[in-house]
């Protein structure tokens, strides 16, 4: 597999030296400078291929080139963002990226309630409770109907949450949900947020499901042409938020995208972390089924509550097999040397990291701290070379 690493540009604390140290041989990098819905132009983009080349490093994923809300939300000016996405698909393949990651969650991308969860190592962690995110759904944000998308206990346990929160700690929990985690594609203050959700009133799962399979109509086939990848990562949580629908959250989501967009062009970004916090979800099953669709691996572990609640564990300490899915794509990748795949060999990263030693009185992005992420694919690293030492284990079954 081919050891990456997420690197936000030259402003990131985190410098492409540190993830050279780190083992990783890939970077995993996107122009967030750029405004969402405009296209990437091939000189802007050949500079941060030259940046990530002098560090001794190459560019192996774009992560991520964001779908504009107008697409998701089908509305009528969403076809000059389809046509700048093509342009900017084409003008990565002209500077040799050919993997593209994506996702198609509606206004908030990947969410958390608390980036400084204690984890049992004492590292800090990031966690979503849900009852912290319908404290600030009904009563905080008070959008409209919130109170009938959520079980009774978990409204009663939002009303109790709610009163016993400072004006600080609101303040807190708002940044941390709507503000813009790193590689969100936009940031909301409470006022943008309800505009943003006014966008998708009436857009139910079939609805958004439609306007993916739509976009994807129009991109794929640009794709195929160039010899590119795109590779759609899951909702994060994979669950409804806002009231608003997810459709890339279980094994029937991926049957009904693969249904309707056959192409191998139309893949998968395979995030254990954001699969993972469903119980209901069978990795290993999700995995085995769509593997020759992998295309890029997001590898981080979670530890499921109760409650719906979940924390990101160490790498190899969560409900997640790590083992079991490494197996997967180790062996999907011996069958694509087999036949002779253009692209053998799986990008992966190790996503996310706790904070840990000196890294938790730094400035980082959440998540995104070196050493936890070190730590992570030293792990991961391990569990391939072992797995890669014996061929009976990866032989097929």
């Amino acid at each position: 597999m081919l050891q990456s690493w997420r690197w936000y540009g030259p402003d990131d604390p985190v410098l492409l030296d540190h993830a050279r140290q780190a083992g990783a041989t890939g970077i995993v990098s996107a122009l967030t400078h750029v405004p969402v819905g405009e296209v990437w132009n091939a000189p802007e983009i050949a500079l941060r291929k030259s940046q990530i080349e002098q560090a001794g490093l190459r560019w192996d994923v774009v992560e991520s080139v964001p779908v504009h809300p107008t697409i998701k939300a089908g509305a009528d000016d969403a076809e000059k963002h389809i046509e700048a996405y093509k342009t900017s698909i084409k003008n990565l393949a002209a500077n040799g990226l050919h993997t593209i990651c994506y996702n198609f969650m509606p206004v908030l991308d990947w969410t958390r309630t608390d980036l400084r969860f204690p984890a049992p190592n004492g590292g800090l962690s990031l966690r979503f409770d849900p009852v912290d995110f319908a404290a600030y759904d009904i009563h905080i944000l008070q959008r409209h109907g919130a109170e009938g998308d959520y079980c009774d206990d978990t409204r009663l346990a939002a009303e109790e949450r709610v009163h016993g929160l400072t004006a600080a700690d609101v303040a807190v929990l708002e940044k941390t949900i709507i503000a813009g985690l790193p590689g969100a594609e936009l940031s909301h203050d409470r006022k943008r947020l309800r505009e943003n959700l006014a966008m998708f009133d009436g857009v139910d799962h079939a609805q958004l499901h439609r306007h993916l399979v739509a976009f994807l109509n129009e991109v794929v086939p640009v794709a195929e042409s160039v010899g590119s990848r795109l590779c759609i990562h899951p909702d994060d949580p994979p669950i409804p938020l806002f009231g608003l629908p997810r459709v890339v959250s279980t094994i029937d989501d991926y049957r009904a995208l693969t249904k309707a967009i056959p192409s191998l062009a139309n893949g998968i970004t395979f995030c254990t972390g954001s699969l993972g916090a469903r119980p209901d979800n069978d990795l290993a099953a999700i995995a085995g089924e769509f593997a020759d669709r992998i295309h890029f691996a997001h590898l981080r572990n979670v530890k499921r509550g109760p409650y719906g609640d979940f924390f990101e564990s160490d790498h190899l300490g969560g409900d997640v097999d790590m083992v079991a899915i490494l197996r997967i794509l180790l062996r999907e990748e011996q069958r694509r040397r087999g036949a002779d795949s253009a692209d053998v060999e799986i990008p992966m990263r190790p996503d996310h990291g706790h904070l840990l030693l000196d890294d938790q009185t730094k400035e980082t992005y959440p998540g995104y701290s070196a050493i936890g992420r070190l730590k992570g694919l030293a792990e991961l690293r391990g569990v391939i070379c072992a797995l890669q030492s014996d061929p009976s284990v990866l032989a097929a079954e």
